[in-house]
């Protein structure tokens, strides 16, 4: 198995009225995550500064909810083979 590389982000700021405040995507070719801040939002996102950090951790355990049933899912449909 080849070892696991840390993945870089790349950070995006636009000034787009009709787009959120921000937004995560990934590029096509890549899979880099991009992350993009809307600086049509800027006093939101300001006084947002210390909770949108704080998602993080929530977000992180969310994800392992999420891999977690996948992969339960894979060993049961493993099982019905």
């Amino acid at each position: 198995m080849a070892p696991r590389t840390r993945k870089t982000v790349e950070f995006r700021m636009v000034n787009d009225e009709e787009l959120p405040p921000v937004i995560i995507k990934y590029d096509e070719g890549e899979l880099i995550p991009i992350v993009v801040m809307n600086l049509h939002h800027k006093v939101w996102l300001g006084l947002q500064r210390k909770t949108i950090p704080g998602i993080c951790e929530s977000l992180a355990e969310k994800l392992n909810e999420l891999c977690d049933g996948v992969l339960l899912e894979q060993i049961q449909m493993e099982e019905n083979v």
